[in-house]
């Protein structure tokens, strides 16, 4: 079982990146975003989901956790296979994946080729389900000028978008302190505690 394939990137194309590992071509399906991050000739590491059955073996890399994360989150939900995960992936960040699910936000996943209205539905609901119960026992604290009602509403999402992302509750709990709800978005909250996290 492979966790991350770290080498020379040797080639690049659509949707593909070829690692070189100790002269072993590795052929790895990407994401666009995580294509434009590789550079040929340079080295590269790339997380690894494995998709391997009688007759496949593909190999799905991931410029960072997060992003393989919200894949392996994707093809959890029924109708979603790998290529339709990627398709999403490479017309979101894991970032603006967690707001629409959050926020139902179905346009989002629907600017995805080959994602339709239903199917961005059923990915909106089974993720959202998954996700509420994940965090069902978060008990964000409120501190300085956090109001009970936008406040905890706020941090209830935020909470909800990092759990997406790969973080439990104890990270969450420790990344959202100290944050000042009241006056950031959503989106910059969840910023500010993904910043958090990399101190």
């Amino acid at each position: 079982m492979f966790h991350h394939i770290k080498g020379k990137v040797v080639h690049l194309e659509q949707n593909i990146a070829v690692i070189d590992c100790g002269g072993l071509g590795f052929e790895v399906n990407v994401t666009a975003n995580t294509l434009s991050r590789l550079q040929l000739g340079s080295e590269a590491l790339l997380y690894i989901h494995e998709n391997i059955r009688e007759d496949i073996f593909d190999l799905y890399g991931f410029f960072d956790r997060q992003e393989k994360r919200c894949f392996q989150m994707l093809i959890g939900v029924s109708g979603v296979g790998p290529k339709a995960a990627m398709s999403v992936l490479s017309s979101a960040t894991p970032q603006s994946l967690a707001m629409a699910i959050i926020s139902g936000d179905e346009k989002a996943l629907t600017i995805a080729p080959g994602i339709g209205k239903k199917l961005a539905q059923r990915i909106l609901l089974e993720l959202k389900d998954k996700i509420s119960k994940e965090t069902e026992g978060f008990m964000p604290v409120l501190t300085g000028s956090q109001s009970q009602n936008d406040g905890g509403s706020k941090l209830s999402d935020a909470a909800s978008a990092l759990a997406v992302l790969g973080y439990g509750s104890a990270e969450i709990s420790l990344a959202l302190k100290d944050i000042a709800i009241d006056e950031l978005s959503l989106e910059d909250i969840i910023k500010a505690a993904l910043k958090n996290m990399v101190k």
